[in-house]
């Protein structure tokens, strides 16, 4: 694993680089969803400390196995209002923040724990009836009505193309989602950041580096195909 990690952080740097962004900019979520504790800790040894997790129950085993491993943790999946309660327990950061519903009851449960939950708005850009995500007009609604929630902190946006075969056929959708972030730091909203872009996986993550990500979420080219 410590060759297929060193391999992934070179590709990060390269593409950086062409980019001409620093690969200190671009954060690494090794997707750990479905793997077991023993491969966590293996990347754990070959140098990796943030994970990406889909679903609570599973993310939680993991978050109390490597309890004071240093591990940090993101929710990456489709988030249930039910289930809000256990994500601002587990995660640093969830990606998926996709309904005012959500985020309210989000903000609920982060106060009862004294906490300002770190969150990302997901898009749907391509607008997929399969996928989760606020549409791309309804954005600056969700991030507004964010911004009025004071244990809730917005640090971005997050969104998955559709596949292709061809990286380069996903670039018109992470370039759409950092013209959104762009357009929605030029409305200086108070209390809300946007400095992450959360796009791009295994295959196509150097095209969604050079449209700007900062955290790219890579499963199969660290841990193997799922089984």
């Amino acid at each position: 694993m410590k060759d297929r990690i060193a391999e992934i952080q070179n590709r990060i740097a390269a593409a950086a680089e062409q980019a001409g962004r620093s690969p200190d900019d671009i954060r690494l979520v090794a997707v750990s969803k479905t793997k077991p504790v023993a491969s966590v800790q293996k990347a754990l040894t070959g140098g990796l400390n943030l994970f990406g997790e889909n679903y609570i129950q599973e993310a939680r085993e993991k978050v109390d196995a490597l309890s004071g491993s240093g591990a940090q943790w993101h929710f990456i999946g489709h988030l249930q209002s039910n289930k809000a309660k256990y994500a601002v327990k587990l995660f640093d950061l969830i990606h998926s923040v996709d309904s005012p519903k959500l985020a309210r009851e989000l903000n609920k449960q982060a106060a009862k724990i004294d906490k300002v939950q770190p969150v990302l708005v997901q898009v749907n850009i391509s607008a997929e009836a399969t996928k989760s995500g606020t549409s791309s007009e309804e954005t600056v609604d969700l991030v507004t009505a964010i911004s009025d929630l004071p244990n809730l902190s917005l640090q971005g946006l997050m969104t998955m193309p559709p596949f292709f075969d061809d990286p380069d056929r996903a670039r018109p959708y992470f370039q759409e989602l950092r013209q959104l972030r762009d357009h929605i730091r030029s409305l200086t909203i108070p209390g809300v950041a946007m400095h992450e872009l959360s796009m791009g996986m295994t295959g196509d993550f150097e095209a969604a580096i050079a449209e700007g990500a900062t955290l790219v979420r890579i499963g199969t080219a660290i841990f193997g195909e799922r089984s």
